[in-house]
């Protein structure tokens, strides 16, 4: 694979977060050359990159998408075959807070995104990143890409707007664009303020001896759960279709919230409810009570499938976990 993309280069937009970090990896063992960007490369924290092991190999530009200017730059400077846009705001629960900055930052920031690829890359291929947020609350139903959306966040609703304006500009001007709807993925480069790593390395701490309480809000949510590294994984396979489309990619298994706590503390010899409480507090004005996703489009047409379930997410995550608490 490596001599295939030899000369391929490509721009991710976000990469210093965790999707951002694994998909750099996953390029630069395939031969890639690969430009990313962050709002601010002087400030930007690399532990992401250093954990994955590529820092040195991946080229850093400053950029905001909310700025057109800097989109266009980034490109002039990147001259990308692939762009990959993972940037934006990301956090459900902080999107109640600040939906002006959520909407901006992910809307505002694709049409940018568009408009330069329609202009003057009219051939380069981009992957955006929409949501399982999108669909909203769920039931039994695994959504698949025929599925209707209703998103109960403000993160759900400017994803969708950015799905749809993808759509729109491939429809309409030609742009090579791919959505991806991803459903939860995690990984031990989340930071702690996502729900998953808090449990984790708040289950580690307690087992190294820390009395903590681990505060939480509604434990019957129902998720699904896969690997980060599966995921950008399916990105590339996306970008590496002759015609552009969207997929859902999720696992097909939904868990409750108290299921990954369970298994979470239990890794680490633990009964979580010794050590965790549910603060009402911490409930979202609107929440999804479940959603799950069927990618059985991206299995048959992208060869993708995922490589562990929650089980094996936690399992991995624990273990990256314990390592960091014996440093």
């Amino acid at each position: 694979m490596r001599s295939v993309a030899r000369h391929k280069r490509a721009l991710i937009f976000g990469v210093t977060g965790q999707d951002g970090a694994y998909l750099a990896r996953l390029l630069v063992d395939k031969g890639y050359r690969v430009v990313g960007t962050s709002r601010d490369r002087d400030t930007a924290s690399l532990a992401g990159l250093t954990q994955a092991g590529v820092d040195r190999s991946v080229r850093l530009l400053s950029a905001d998408l909310r700025d057109a200017r800097n989109v266009l730059q980034a490109f002039r400077e990147a001259r990308p075959d692939e762009v990959y846009n993972l940037s934006g705001q990301n956090s459900v629960g902080l999107s109640f807070e600040q939906p002006a900055e959520t909407y901006d930052s992910i809307v505002k920031a694709t049409l940018n995104l568009l408009e330069v690829a329609r202009f003057s890359y009219p051939g380069v291929r981009l992957f955006n990143a929409a949501s399982g947020e999108c669909f909203g609350h769920l039931g039994r139903t695994k959504a698949d890409e025929r599925t209707a959306f209703h998103p109960r966040s403000p993160y759900g609703v400017a994803k969708a707007a950015a799905f749809w304006m993808a759509v729109n500009y491939r429809e309409a001007y030609g742009v090579r664009v791919s959505s991806g709807i991803m459903f939860n993925h995690e990984s031990p480069l989340r930071p702690e303020r996502y729900v998953t790593r808090k449990v984790v390395a708040a289950a580690a701490r307690i087992a190294a001896g820390s009395k903590e309480t681990v505060r939480l809000g509604n434990l019957d949510i129902r998720r699904d759960w896969g690997w980060a590294p599966d995921y950008v994984d399916a990105m590339w396979r996306m970008l590496q279709r002759p015609r552009p489309g969207d997929y859902v990619i999720a696992t097909g298994r939904t868990v409750a919230l108290r299921e990954f706590v369970h298994l979470a503390f239990a890794a680490f010899g633990l009964d979580w409810r010794r050590h965790v409480r549910v603060d009402r507090s911490l409930y979202r004005p609107a929440d999804i009570a479940a959603n799950g996703g069927n990618a059985a489009r991206a299995r048959r047409v992208l060869g993708w499938r995922p490589t562990r379930d929650v089980a094996g997410v936690v399992r991995d995550m624990a273990a990256a976990e314990r390592l960091r608490t014996h440093r």
